[in-house]
């Protein structure tokens, strides 16, 4: 049996008890190491008791880390540093592995031939059966499709060293993996779907999460930069609607610029323009959900919002970036 560690990086969210217990009662050959990097920027006292508690037997395994408050991307590095094992799996702090996560994931790495560098978990969210699903947890079913997200991805640990580990210019839970499954397949090595499960559970999320979602469109600016015009097609990730969005907030700051300056028949043009850009934003987000009145107007209220937000994050990311060179330029001395 190849040994693996297992790397958690942490809020201590109240989904990390859950996530740990499902880990513990997991069956089959169990990690080696487990590495918690807690990544709060001030750790409370005594709110990691608990959730350790729940390891039973594996709390003798358990290394708990300071991630210092950086993100994602560097809290696994931190884990990654202190991994010794063959094999590197992370997972997210909200996912709970399966019942025979262990055995299945024995099989994967055992399966996995010398030029496989990374086995990717199968990610299953449970939505309602009632009800046609929200846009929040119509957003965390897309995980289900995602290509080697981190919710539950495993990484020669050797080959995750000489790429360099994840970029810590991602600061948010959103683009690091795809960067990183890019540049190990840029240096010839392949990843497959392997058979273990790992569920992930949609949480309770604000009304107002899908906007500040739209923080991520300064990680594509910086894909961009990294992995060229075409990276979308390399990493299988859907292009979104920045260019409408563009469009919509053009046509809104337009139509605001041209009312100022008393040219009310091109303002108006311009503000047509931007209604409906905007009503067929929102109409298309509303059909696909439960058309109730909390959900109908959150849909309003948000689809508003996101054009000039997803805009402006994608300027300022370009603009931030804008030094970046592609990644292999970057690691050519």
């Amino acid at each position: 049996m190849t040994s693996y560690a297992v790397v958690i990086p942490t809020l201590v969210r109240d989904t990390l008890a859950d996530c740990l217990a499902a880990l513990a009662a997991a069956t089959g050959p169990r990690p080696g190491e487990i590495v918690l990097v807690d990544d709060r920027t001030d750790p409370g006292p005594g709110q990691l008791e608990h959730p350790l508690s729940v390891l039973g037997d594996l709390r003798g395994r358990t290394t708990v880390l300071g991630g210092g408050g950086r993100g994602p991307a560097a809290a696994r590095n931190t884990g990654l540093r202190a991994v010794t094992a063959p094999w590197t799996v992370f997972l997210d702090d909200d996912v709970q592995v399966g019942p025979h996560w262990c055995d299945q994931l024995a099989e994967d790495l055992a399966e996995a031939s010398p030029d496989i560098a990374g086995v990717q978990g199968v990610i299953a969210v449970p939505l309602p059966g009632e009800r046609r699903p929200t846009d929040w947890e119509r957003g965390t079913a897309g995980l289900a499709r995602a290509h080697w997200i981190t919710s539950d991805m495993a990484y020669r640990t050797e080959t995750l060293k000489q790429v360099g580990g994840f970029d810590e210019r991602f600061r948010r839970a959103f683009r690091e993996d795809a960067d990183l499954a890019l540049r190990v397949l840029d240096s010839g090595w392949r990843i497959r779907q392997g058979s273990r499960t790992t569920r992930h559970p949609v949480h309770p999320a604000s009304r107002w999460e899908s906007v500040r979602q739209q923080r991520g469109n300064a990680d594509d600016a910086l894909m961009r930069h990294l992995h060229g015009p075409d990276w979308w097609d390399k990493a299988v990730a859907p292009r979104g609607r920045i260019r409408t969005h563009a469009a919509i907030t053009t046509a809104g700051v337009a139509a605001c610029a041209l009312a100022a300056a008393g040219h009310g028949r091109a303002a108006t043009a311009c503000a047509l323009g931007w209604a409906a850009g905007t009503a067929e934003f929102a109409r298309a987000r509303i059909a696909l959900g439960p058309r109730t009145r909390h959900e109908v107007t959150t849909m309003v209220a948000t689809s508003v919002l996101i054009p000039p937000t997803a805009t402006w994050h994608r300027l300022t990311g370009a603009w931030r970036h804008r030094h970046a060179r592609s990644w292999q330029d970057e690691v050519t001395p």
